[in-house]
């Protein structure tokens, strides 16, 4: 049986496919260009290096919990704060869910028509109608217990990954092995130097949302061989293994796309224009495109369904009875959560058909659900922030703090100041993600995009103040 435990670098690997994926460094690329690279180094190095190890530091002290971040929490705070980790967990799905059918309609797009002018030319609001019966229909199938697609999706999205691995190879040895010339003729100080602006600093929502996620593994740590030494091991090997791709994937991109003249759709098509331009560099075609972009629509579906049914399961499954209202954990003969199924369809819906009567463009709307995730996905990660405080700083629990075998640092106030830095940049990426971004200044469609980035948080967190008051009065 000890044969089958994981070691540290099979923990590392999972992480990183977990953490990690080409559309990170497309993403954080069109919004900042070559710029990106310095704030790479100052986000790897000031924010996500701490974290994976206050990470690594809780997977050794609770080796024997098997719920993740909501188990640290209670372990902490206790039941209460414990079940609005839970909530949060989940409810930061919600923009999530409906942008993966969008993703996989402009993936399967570029594997009918190899073409991004497509999709951008019909009408938002009828193209989002479809997006929502898109939705609907992999909510069906996943309250059916239907779970193949989940397993193909599973070997698109690991085919997807590697292959954004291979890219950021290809095109960084390109210039060497087929003599591509380089999009970004200036390659200098001020070509990677970031001006620390206003503008700037809406962006770093999408640096955080990138780099997050780590602790979704914890899980795993019952799973490793002597978990207190390898866990934080794995951790700090997953913090390397992204700075690198981080790194060479800037680079890459400012080879292929030049850093000063981005395209605008490069956040919705970027990934297929790579893919397009790395096979006219190796003289094949738009293969390399074709796979991509069908591993990307299966991936895109198996997030889908995943996403719509493991947050809610763990959510319920370990929820308090005092907080959680007994209907809203009823499942079907398939066991998936109905009335659970019934809000994210609801909550979902919403946040699919809403936004598209106010922002007129179908690239300005997904640039929007996209920024939306990076402002909200981010809370999540408040928790693991705010564990690591109670474990080292608020809670004084000696028992507890004396625990790990691995100390990320040994001074307990240091220790809980770093833990309230990563807690207070966090906040901070996730407000000033709020503001609209390459949308003219105050126009109707920046008052309509700031008024949804504000009262979306609000509402998806205050539902879940909520629960326990129907739950006080419905369970007992």
């Amino acid at each position: 049986m000890e044969s089958k435990k994981l070691n540290w670098r099979m923990l590392a690997m999972m992480g990183f496919t977990v953490v990690w994926g080409f559309g990170n460094v497309v993403n954080n690329y069109a919004n900042q260009g070559l710029t990106v690279v310095v704030s790479w180094i100052l986000i790897l190095s000031l924010y996500f290096l701490p974290y994976t190890l206050m990470v690594g530091e809780m997977g050794s002290v609770f080796d024997h919990k098997s719920g993740g971040v909501s188990s640290w929490i209670n372990s902490t705070y206790g039941p209460m704060i414990a079940y609005l980790a839970g909530w949060t967990y989940w409810v930061v799905h919600i923009p999530y869910l409906a942008q993966k059918p969008q993703s996989a309609l402009v993936a399967l797009s570029w594997v009918i028509f190899q073409d991004g002018s497509v999709i951008k030319t019909i009408n938002p609001l009828f193209l989002q109608s479809i997006v929502l019966g898109i939705f609907i229909f992999f909510l069906w199938l996943s309250s059916k217990g239907v779970n193949s697609l989940k397993r193909i999706g599973a070997v698109a999205g690991t085919s997807m990954f590697f292959m954004g691995i291979l890219y950021i190879l290809l095109t960084v040895a390109a210039p060497s092995i087929v003599g591509a010339r380089s999009a970004t003729e200036v390659w200098n100080f001020k070509t990677f130097m970031p001006k620390f602006d206003f503008a700037y600093f809406t962006t770093i929502s999408m640096l955080v949302f990138a780099v997050g996620g780590c602790e979704k593994i914890s899980p795993y740590v019952k799973d490793i061989e002597n978990p207190s030494k390898n866990f934080p091991k794995g951790m700090l090997a997953l913090a390397i293994m992204v700075g690198m791709s981080a790194l060479l994937g800037s680079f890459a991109m400012g080879i292929m796309f030049n850093s000063g003249n981005l395209p605008p759709d490069l956040k919705m098509n970027g990934q297929y224009y790579a893919f397009k331009l790395l096979g006219e560099y190796y003289g094949v075609g738009n293969l390399l495109m074709i796979l991509y972009a069908i591993a990307n629509t299966l991936g895109q579906i198996s997030s889908l369904m995943f996403s719509i049914d493991a947050p809610l399961k763990i959510l319920i499954g370990e929820g308090d009875k005092n907080y959680i209202p007994k209907s809203f954990t009823k499942t079907n003969e398939f066991g998936a959560p109905i009335n659970g199924y019934k809000l994210t369809a609801v909550l979902v819906g919403i946040l699919i058909i809403i936004p598209a009567l106010g922002i007129g463009d179908m690239n300005n709307l997904y640039n929007w659900l996209l920024d939306l995730n990076s402002i909200v996905m981010p809370l999540r990660y408040l928790w693991v922030f705010l564990a690591y405080i109670g474990l080292r700083g608020l809670v004084k629990n000696k028992s507890l703090s004396s625990a790990s075998s691995f100390k990320f640092i040994k001074n307990d106030k240091i220790a809980t100041l770093v833990g309230v830095w990563c807690f207070g940049f966090t906040a901070f990426a996730c407000l000033m993600g709020i503001f609209p971004k390459n949308i003219q200044l105050f126009s109707s469609e920046w008052f309509f995009q700031i008024t949804l980035n504000i009262l979306t948080p609000i509402v998806l967190v205050g539902l879940g103040l909520i629960f326990p008051k129907i739950a006080k009065k419905t369970n007992f």
